[in-house]
């Protein structure tokens, strides 16, 4: 189903739609290439760090797939993403002993399996999405800790031999031609799917209707606590995957390793156009959100703005982007956002 709605009136609003999200990342690389080309900033054209921003990118985006579903279904974002990322990069390195797949394929169980709770209950209970999942988020930090002891793991002291060590390191580091990064071309194959599924698929028009109207979506005979859940399992399907990869780049199980990673994909989804009311934006979106992610992390980088600032700057892009989605919502009748 396409989504050809308008964006409103406001001038800005109109400004964003014909630019285009893909637009507003080639400002951001142009902005990058003046303040190098003026000696503000060194570095920033290279092809290193051009794989750098791509790399960063990619790790945000895979996450910021898989929570647009649930944006996309009108319940804002699962705030478990950060501890399910660090849980279940401590669950894979533990079970390296047993070997690389057999740890993987348990992780990728246990990642699910918090999905599906998350979705079951916010789904048919009715449960706050933002409180929920918080709370599972708090109760899975209790969890790592009362099991490791606030302890660091590493892939070398747990792995049953070389092989399954090197196997996990790749899942990271692992280049297509020394260019391409394994977590680049997962991304790829996630929005390719994603957005297939989004559009041309009965679920992504179920979960469109819910989206917009949740009455609506029950008064035509739509399950959608079935869709609930299958949004918040993909959630946490995508951030099971970045915690793995996130986990291999840093070669150490921890409890900080999704830190930040919802609010970083959260705003690369509003980002990339898609509105926190639900029912409204793509996967292709989400993408350019998240390059443009990237691109901003890396500039503020090379700038040499510390990490508090940039959050700050984040969250100041993210407020100005939520108000222009919800004036635009209020343009077409829906004070929702």
């Amino acid at each position: 189903m396409a989504d050809d709605r308008s964006l409103g009136s406001s001038s800005v609003g109109r400004l964003v739609s014909a630019a285009g999200v893909y637009g507003i990342a080639a400002l951001f690389l142009a902005v990058g290439a003046l303040l190098q080309a003026t000696g503000i900033i060194r570095g920033f054209l290279t092809i290193q760090n051009m794989l750098n921003i791509v790399d960063a990118a990619a790790l945000v985006g895979i996450v910021a797939v898989g929570m647009a579903f649930v944006t996309y279904s009108g319940h804002f974002a699962d705030m478990s993403v950060p501890t399910t990322m660090g849980f279940t990069g401590y669950v894979c390195i533990e079970l390296l002993r047993y070997g690389f797949i057999p740890a993987v394929i348990v992780a990728l169980a246990i990642g699910l399996l918090i999905g599906l709770m998350n979705g079951f209950v916010v789904g048919k209970l009715k449960a706050n999405p933002i409180i929920w999942t918080l709370a599972v988020n708090y109760v899975t930090m209790g969890v790592i800790r009362l099991i490791w002891v606030n302890k660091q793991i590493y892939p070398d002291m747990r792995g049953s031999g070389q092989k399954a060590v090197e196997l996990f390191d790749n899942i990271y580091r692992l280049r297509f031609f020394n260019l391409i990064g394994l977590p680049v071309v997962m991304l790829l194959v996630l929005v390719v799917a994603g957005q297939f599924v989004m559009t041309k698929t009965s679920f992504g028009v179920k979960l469109k209707l819910t989206g917009s109207s949740l009455r609506a979506a029950k008064f035509s005979g739509i399950s959608v606590e079935r869709v609930i859940t299958t949004a918040f399992v993909l959630t946490a399907l995508t951030a099971t995957i970045a915690g793995l990869a996130v986990t291999s780049l840093s070669r150490v199980g921890a409890w900080y390793n999704g830190a930040g990673y919802d609010f970083k994909a959260v705003t690369a989804i509003v980002i990339g156009g898609m509105t926190l009311a639900g029912g409204r934006g793509s996967i292709l979106g989400v993408l350019g959100g998240s390059l443009i992610i990237g691109l901003l992390n890396n500039v503020l980088t090379l700038l040499g703005v510390g990490t508090f600032s940039q959050d700050m700057i984040r969250g100041a892009i993210f407020i100005v982007v939520v108000g222009i989605n919800a004036k635009s919502l209020r343009s077409l009748g829906r004070d929702d956002a």
